[in-house]
């Protein structure tokens, strides 16, 4: 396995912020949808039609690599379910971080038995501010978290599963670069091509027929859109996935929460709740 970088670049970081600001705008798109499962499959079916050239072009990823990514490809669905509950029942402004701020710091638990990580108490202190700091965000109106309890509990949910699949994507991507001699893009490209398939088969079997046919005609109006989001949505993974084969995962995924920034501005300016 590639061993990682013990410590964040400038280049990392600034790349990090970068994706960090697309992972929130495809989310406000998620957020200001009329019908969110759909939306996020549409979204998903345009990242895996960006990804699809690359996946051709680099080819197959190595066959250390498929474990990972058949489970994250799993992992994946629920955090699509668990995303649009969160979305249907609850703002951006509360729900985004509270998913976003618990999932660094389980993932940073995780590292040192799971990726062999050591982090030092400079990191260890960052890691635990960033995810007070981004949960208090989301709960900065407390009676009003409390009275969402559906959108409270798909928050929470999907902070457990956002962990999951950083460690196991983080372990995947070292898998496959360590295999195509430092090179992460096979995986990330793949691991999007099937995604793009797997969410979007699932909303289409659990719609029904008529139900199909009414999301078939909600995706033509929402496609432009929807292709913008699945673009953002690759790029913010991409960076992530990439990051992990230069820095440790858990700085990284605590770096990742900073969307909550961007994510908190979106919800205030184009969705108009309180920031």
């Amino acid at each position: 396995m590639a061993a990682a970088d013990p410590a964040l670049t400038w280049p990392v970081v600034a790349a990090m912020l970068a994706g960090a600001a697309l992972h929130a705008g495809w989310n406000a798109l998620v957020k200001s949808a009329g019908d969110k499962p759909v939306d996020t499959a549409l979204l998903q079916v345009f990242a895996a039609a960006i990804a699809l050239p690359l996946a051709l072009a680099v080819g197959l990823p190595d066959r250390a690599a498929w474990p990972f990514i058949a489970c994250s490809l799993a992992i994946h669905l629920g955090y699509y379910v668990a995303l649009a509950g969160a979305y249907q029942h609850g703002e951006l402004g509360m729900t985004y971080p509270i998913m976003r701020g618990s999932a660094p710091l389980l993932v940073a638990l995780c590292s040192a038995t799971v990726l062999g990580e050591t982090l030092g108490t400079l990191a260890w202190a960052g890691i635990a501010g960033i995810t007070v700091g981004v949960v208090l965000v989301g709960l900065a109106h407390p009676g009003a978290a409390l009275h969402a309890g559906k959108a409270l509990g798909f928050a929470l949910a999907n902070a457990v599963i956002i962990a999951a699949y950083t460690v196991v994507d983080g372990l995947g991507v070292r898998a496959e670069a360590a295999a195509a001699g430092g090179s992460p893009w096979r995986y990330v490209a793949w691991l999007f091509v099937l995604d793009g398939i797997a969410y979007p088969a699932l909303v289409a079997w659990r719609r029904g027929r008529a139900g199909r046919a009414e999301a078939l005609a909600y995706a033509r109006r929402r496609w432009q859109l929807a292709a913008l989001g699945g673009a953002a949505a690759m790029a913010s993974y991409a960076i992530a996935l990439w990051a992990m084969t230069r820095a440790p995962v858990a700085s990284v995924a605590a770096l990742r929460e900073t969307s909550v920034l961007f994510a908190a501005l979106l919800g205030t300016l184009l969705l108009g709740e309180r920031f």
